[in-house]
């Protein structure tokens, strides 16, 4: 069982930055791909930003150009920057980590983006 926590959510104004955190209880090298969701009220949950174990990185449409995905194996931890943020970037988002057939997801963090 892999534990993930999530940090640094918060309230925001439109425009301002924030940095999610994941940290994984197990090396993030064994799996296969780690990645941020998030879930808005009311709506199902979408994939934001994904990284393999490679680096190789692949965004939503919505947060391209805005957000950057990226890992510290060292520290086993991966990180959502998330820049120029919206009030539609208002939601929980999810850590999750696939490994092989298993999929772990975290508690979640609210992010708040106020116009």
């Amino acid at each position: 069982q892999v534990q993930l926590v999530e940090s640094g959510g918060g309230l925001v104004q439109a425009g301002g930055s924030l940095r999610l955190s994941c940290a994984a209880s197990t090396s993030i090298l064994s799996m296969n791909h780690m990645g941020w969701y998030r879930q808005a009220l009311g709506k199902q949950r979408e994939l934001v930003a994904v990284i393999t174990s490679g680096g190789s990185t692949n965004y939503a449409d919505s947060v391209n150009g805005r957000f950057t995905i990226s890992r510290d194996n060292a520290k086993n931890t991966v990180y959502l920057q998330m820049n120029s943020l919206k009030p539609e970037d208002t939601a929980v988002y999810y850590c999750n980590a696939a490994g092989g057939p298993n999929r772990f997801w975290g508690q979640g963090t609210q992010v708040t983006v106020s116009s």
